[in-house]
């Protein structure tokens, strides 16, 4: 298949976060016919990470995760663009650092590895499980593939997910005072932290939380007897401070639960590539014994996770030369 063949192909296997079994199968099948040794990292049931290989030592590592947001949108194209879930975030990046790889072993450099995981999107439980391979310790350089605008990203935010839940006690809500409304308790928490002043930072920008599911209740008949809100804090700071901030606005009136949490993120900067700071987080500060990590990819984060998600097919072919000519700075020293 063609730069755009594959990516299509790859946009139309749905992997939504949980879901990422059938692309591991197809990834596993298709880069051991291009002679790769495939294997396959058990993460959770049939959800896989796939580390291709060649019988050199992988010391640069390509790498991204073929899992995506919901809903699955099958793919599409035009003259300028393709289309679909996972177009820019992360499939035709895959696509690109796979066709990046065959023009690279085809100019003899074989000390190149493929590493795509499950879960970025969520916990990055593949990228946790990725680090403990034994083919870790031999790379040295890294290349993560997030959607930059193709330029290499200097350093990314940190990252806390935290989930909030109140209690309540359920009763007839035409006599509320036999109750106790856990949904009224959520609100009068979250108001609280959308009133928060976050630290910034001179690098990074501002600290920004984000509500991004609320919960609660089952009737509107009926006093809500439990509710839950999902928070995604985007850091600019160290963790600590602002954890201990959240702590003490939600002061005991509701349970915290820490998903995944890390410190903002320096990356390796080489001389001569376009260089940015992202706001978003990835894979990275979990994949810290495959060397220094490098951060780039084609595509725009602002139409990931959008119903209208794309890729230029320019900027895709543009890719593919990019990763080439980057493993080769990194190769020579």
């Amino acid at each position: 298949m063609n730069l755009f063949q594959l990516t299509r192909k790859l946009i139309d296997i749905p992997s939504v976060s949980g879901d990422e079994g059938d692309a591991g199968e197809f990834l596993r099948a298709y880069l051991e016919s291009l002679g790769y040794v495939v294997e396959l990292q058990q993460v959770e049931g049939s959800r896989c990470n796939v580390l291709a290989t060649t019988e050199a030592p992988p010391h640069v590592v390509l790498s991204t995760h073929m899992d995506t947001v919901p809903p699955h949108i099958a793919s599409s194209e035009d003259d300028e663009f393709i289309y679909g879930r996972g177009a820019c975030d992360a499939k035709g990046i895959m696509a690109a650092q796979i066709l990046g790889a065959e023009k690279l072993r085809a100019a003899g450099i074989n000390n190149i590895g493929l590493l795509f995981t499950v879960d970025e999107e969520q916990a990055s439980l593949g990228a946790k499980a990725a680090n403990d391979l034994a083919q870790a310790h031999e790379c040295r350089f890294i290349i993560n593939g997030e959607p930059t605008d193709s330029q290499l990203a200097s350093g990314t935010k940190g990252s806390v997910r935290v989930i909030l839940r109140t209690e309540g006690r359920a009763a007839h809500s035409a006599y509320p005072e036999q109750g106790d409304s856990a949904i009224e308790k959520m609100l009068d928490v979250l108001m609280s932290i959308r009133a928060c002043r976050w630290p910034d930072d001179p690098v990074f920008g501002e600290t920004t939380c984000n509500i991004g599911v609320l919960d609660g209740g089952t009737r509107s008949n009926v006093i809500a007897a439990h509710a839950r809100a999902d928070l995604h804090i985007r850091l600019a700071t160290d963790k600590a401070p602002v954890k201990q901030m959240l702590e003490a606005v939600v002061a005991g009136r509701a349970t915290l639960e820490y998903t995944s949490e890390h410190n903002p993120v320096r990356l390796h900067e080489i001389e001569g590539f376009p260089q940015c700071v992202v706001r978003f987080t990835t894979d990275v500060p979990y994949l810290s014994n495959w060397g220094k990590p490098l951060l780039i990819g084609p595509g725009s984060i602002l139409v990931a996770h959008t119903d209208h998600e794309r890729v230029s097919k320019k900027e895709l072919e543009d890719a593919v030369e990019l990763y080439v000519k980057l493993v080769k700075r990194l190769t020579n020293g």
